[in-house]
């Protein structure tokens, strides 16, 4: 459904610009993992291949939900802040022990994007963007 040719366009918030950037570069990292993971398990024999195959696959479909869920949430769905949110705060429950190991440049680059999105997405401009609940298709309830 195109929107008609006079109305006004949104503006949508700095803020969600950022959340859905940083969604979808963590998911293209998460691809690009995906990548490096397939080619190490194609040129070596790893120890469970099926539970290889699963992690591969697992991080395929992951990052591919990331991708829907930054571009759903550039469009304002209201379902898209708690999949962000749980998200990120997977990746903070990574962050932490990857900077108790000593990797602190891994563990920012982790830490600091996701505590960004987190505060970012209680913030009023993006709660009021984020209240759309449909396509505006005409639905009615049975």
């Amino acid at each position: 459904m195109s929107r008609p040719k006079n109305a006004p366009q949104a503006k949508r918030p700095p803020a969600v610009l950022v959340i859905a950037a940083v969604l979808v570069l963590e998911a293209l990292c998460l691809l690009a993992f995906a990548g490096w993971y397939g080619y190490q398990l194609a040129v070596s024999t790893p120890l469970s291949l099926g539970g290889a195959v699963f992690t591969l696959v697992f991080a395929v479909a992951l990052a591919v939900w990331l991708l829907a869920v930054g571009h759903f949430f550039f469009r304002g769905y209201r379902w898209t802040r708690s999949a962000a949110m749980v998200w990120q705060l997977f990746v903070v429950i990574i962050a932490v022990p990857t900077l108790q190991a000593g990797l602190v440049l891994a563990g920012l680059g982790l830490l600091l994007p996701a505590a960004a999105v987190l505060l970012l997405l209680f913030t009023k401009p993006v709660l009021e963007h984020t209240k759309r609940l449909t396509d505006g298709n005409d639905t009615k309830a049975f």
